[in-house]
């Protein structure tokens, strides 16, 4: 077996290592995409531009904007002079948060009364609004117990285990990996078979003694054996770059993703042994990759929250149980012990697509 297999891998890596635009795509595109993503996408949202405007204009209501303004997630924009200024400032776009301190606020707050205080959210963003109001509930809770003289009821302490700092490039770095491996991998193999079509090339392997899972064998092989320069040096990214922790052990990570590569570059099998064109494959393994592998692993939005249909289809997305099982490595610092169904999920999803990938392939012309 390994006499047949060798000449496929060997011919493999020979193109691979002669096309200029595939090493690029091996080894450029996980690092813009991920130094893209990882800038781009974040939940964490500061700076936002607030207007205040301040009637009562005393210590309590100064001390009171300064939290705000302190807090590193508002910037002052513009201290406003009439409240007939609000529409237009939301509606312009200048400010999304508008701070209204009444004049009466210092006496009430000093007497020990409720103080009224409105804060307007432009919430055309919905996502930008919850992380308003969340902060708005926040420091305002802080500077309610800071006036607060007598012992509180309750003495609440909490304490965010794994992801300390609840920064949320912690939690979507990992899963870019996921996302960029995934769709890297597939569309490199997706364009194995049908450029052997495409070059009149398919001959000489049908006539081969090449069996069908040799050569699968010998057409995955290369790819995830260059796909292991990736996933270290994205890891390095994340690590140093982001600073996001590796918190467990980076050859268990190395193990599952050895797996993951696997099932994912059989996909690209597949789809190459059915395209008839490299553009038609090109496409397949994008929308076979990107959409589930955003969508269905849980990558951004929890599996949990879905409908029930959507749940299990969500089971059959190799990307679902390597995120799992990468997210945990990193923050977390688990396992096999604590991973093992996940890994094995993914593995037999593994098998399954390289045996289909392996059925699909006829070695005959038609």
């Amino acid at each position: 077996m390994i006499k047949r297999l060798w000449p496929i891998v060997r011919k493999e890596y020979l193109h691979l290592v002669r096309d200029p635009r595939s090493l690029a795509l091996m080894f450029l595109l996980p690092v813009m995409m991920l130094v893209l993503f990882g800038y781009a996408v974040s939940f964490d949202v500061r700076n936002i531009p607030t207007a205040v405007y301040d009637q009562s204009r005393s210590a309590a209501s100064r001390g009171l904007v300064g939290k705000f303004l302190n807090s590193g997630y508002f910037r002052l924009a513009e201290n406003l002079t009439s409240d007939r200024q609000f529409a237009d400032r939301l509606d312009r776009g200048a400010v999304r948060v508008i701070i209204n301190v009444p004049n009466d606020f210092d006496k009430k707050i000093a007497a020990g009364q409720t103080a009224d205080l409105q804060i307007l959210v432009d919430g055309a963003d919905p996502t930008y609004a919850s992380s308003a109001l969340s902060y708005i509930g926040g420091i305002v809770q802080a500077y309610q117990q800071g006036l607060t003289r007598a012992r509180l009821p309750i003495d609440l302490k909490t304490r965010v285990w794994y992801n300390e700092t609840l920064r949320s490039i912690n939690f979507f770095v990992p899963g870019l990996i996921v996302v960029i491996l995934m769709q890297m991998s597939a569309t490199l193999t997706s364009l194995t078979i049908v450029s052997e079509k495409e070059q009149g090339t398919l001959e000489a392997l049908v006539v081969s003694p090449v069996r069908k899972n040799e050569l699968m064998l010998g057409k995955i092989v290369p790819y995830v054996l260059v796909a292991f320069f990736d996933i270290i040096i994205v890891t390095l990214l994340g690590v140093f770059l982001f600073g996001v922790p590796l918190k467990g052990n980076f050859f268990f990570m190395l193990v599952s993703s050895f797996v993951f590569l696997t099932g994912a570059m059989s996909l690209g099998l597949l789809i190459s042994n059915v395209a008839r064109t490299g553009q038609e494959a090109m496409q397949a393994s994008i929308l076979a990759t990107m959409l589930p592998g955003i969508l269905l692993s849980g990558f951004v939005f929890p599996i949990e929250n879905m409908p029930w249909i959507i749940q299990g289809l969500s089971y059959l997305i190799p990307a679902r149980y390597y995120l799992s099982i990468v997210r945990s490595i990193f923050l977390k610092g688990t396992g096999l012990a604590y991973l093992w169904p996940d890994f094995l999920m993914m593995l037999a999803l593994s098998v399954i697509l390289l045996a289909a990938s392996v059925r699909r392939f006829r070695k005959r012309l038609e």
